[in-house]
């Protein structure tokens, strides 16, 4: 039996208390909810899903309409103001069954206040204040400066969900057609991309993974900037490539998919969970040049030094794509929630683990190669301050403009305006939802001299 509004509200501001209480991660709060209300649709829960998101993606905003970090607070006013349901709906709906208690005058006289100035927008909240860490404030200016606002207030709508062509199997014309009824259309930039969006706060985006055209490997689940980013690797067919932190292996099949399965691709990551569905992915891609090497047992005395599975593959390669591990920053449309467990701890743990990895790197590098540096981070400490202080160390480095190594002068002339060198001496490839529509990343290329 469908739930009513009243219902899914209750059920919103009890999985945000439990995210907030508990420091949970919300996918997995989520779940645990839709396991225990089985009664609960694939809309309710798509709802319900959708309240406790954009209340995360807009805590302070949300927050701010009401005066109060409550969640009870910031779940009315994603529904009341940046759904635009109004006032007098969630009166109504607040008077019904198993919904929260009514409202408040106090909570009232907000609500009226904050309807009269809304932006003519749907799903957004007037941004009176931005939506990210206070504490990060001085770093997000430093990279957007005048478009600092509309920068973070990007950060804090709904991502789209992208899709990938596999090129080993696939057309994107085709699956464009066959993809219609989802509201398919081409990305912007991204040669094989396919996006998808959802027009309603209660739809859910089709689970794609269990549609055919996912099932028979025809494509992948990806983001329109990581797509771009594993696509300036310029991967050509003969070359030996490394993705020193594959993770899932998003990047790794993408890189096999424009060597056209030729050459060698090694994907390597020190966390083996992260690699384990590697295997059954390159297996359905139908990608034949991958090699998985998976990280040495190693005791503590050896957990700085490199990897002994690395060791065969030393100044050999060709390519190494180093995907950093990093704050996430770019994500945060995505993971809403790590946006508020981010730390100045956890900051400059990333930035150390960043210089480890770039000298792994080098490496493995061969004379005459190319160091790819990506990250899903907007923040300039983990960007441009990291190539710098590396290049201090190292050089026999040079940058070179990222999107030189893209073959086709389309795109290449399209990804042109975003390479930057305003923080530092060396060009760099920002992408941004504001700018690209595409998540945060940022991609420098370095070359070692023969």
């Amino acid at each position: 039996m469908k739930m009513r509004d009243g219902g899914r509200l209750a059920a919103a501001i009890n999985v945000l208390e439990e995210i907030e209480t508990r420091r949970r991660p919300a996918a997995d709060v989520l779940k645990d909810w839709g396991l225990n209300h089985r009664f609960a649709g694939s809309k309710d829960r798509a709802a319900i899903g959708n309240l406790v998101y954009d209340a995360l993606r807009q805590r302070l905003s949300a927050s701010h309409v009401l005066q109060s970090d409550s969640p009870r607070a910031a779940i009315l006013a994603v529904y009341s103001v940046g759904w635009r349901m109004g006032l007098d709906r969630l009166d109504a709906v607040l008077k019904q069954p198993h919904a929260p208690e009514e409202l408040s005058e106090r909570e009232r006289s907000h609500l009226v206040e904050a309807e009269k100035k809304t932006e003519d927008r749907e799903g957004e909240i007037q941004n009176t204040v931005l939506d990210i860490p206070p504490w990060i404030t001085q770093s997000f200016s430093r990279v957007f400066g005048d478009d600092l606002e509309i920068a973070s207030h990007s950060l804090s709508l709904r991502a789209p969900v992208d899709l990938r062509v596999n090129t080993l199997k696939a057309d994107r014309s085709q699956l464009l057609t066959d993809l219609s009824p989802l509201q398919a259309r081409s990305t912007v930039y991204a040669p094989h991309g396919i996006r998808l969006t959802a027009d309603t706060h209660d739809k859910r985006i089709p689970c794609i993974k269990s549609e055919p055209e996912f099932l028979q490997g025809l494509l992948e689940v990806q983001d329109e900037g990581s797509q771009l980013s594993a696509l300036v690797a310029g991967a050509e067919p003969k070359a030996r490539v490394l993705d020193l932190c594959c993770g899932a292996g998003g990047k790794t099949l993408a890189l096999a998919c424009h060597m056209h399965n030729r050459g060698r691709v090694f994907a390597f990551d020190r966390d083996k969970h992260r690699m384990r569905n590697l295997y059954t992915r390159s297996s359905r891609a139908g990608v034949r040049n991958l090699t998985i090497i998976p990280p040495a047992r190693l005791t503590n005395k050896q957990k700085d030094s490199l990897d002994s599975n690395l060791q065969q593959l030393e100044g050999s390669i060709d390519i190494v794509v180093v995907d950093a591990p990093c704050t996430g920053t770019g994500t945060w449309r995505r993971r809403p929630d790590s946006k508020w467990r981010l730390s100045p701890k956890s900051l400059a743990t990333r930035l150390q683990e960043q210089d480890e990895v770039l000298k792994t790197a080098l490496r493995m590098l061969a004379p005459g190669g190319h160091l790819v540096y990506i990250t899903c981070s907007v923040l300039a400490e983990e960007n441009e301050d990291r190539i710098a202080a590396f290049l201090q160390q190292n050089r026999e480095l040079e940058v070179i403009d990222p999107v030189t190594r893209v073959s086709d002068y389309h795109i290449r002339s399209l990804l042109q305006p975003f390479v930057r060198s305003d923080l530092c001496h060396f060009p760099v490839l920002r992408l941004t939802p504001h700018a690209t529509g595409t998540d945060g990343f940022c991609v420098t290329t370095l070359c070692r001299r023969s």
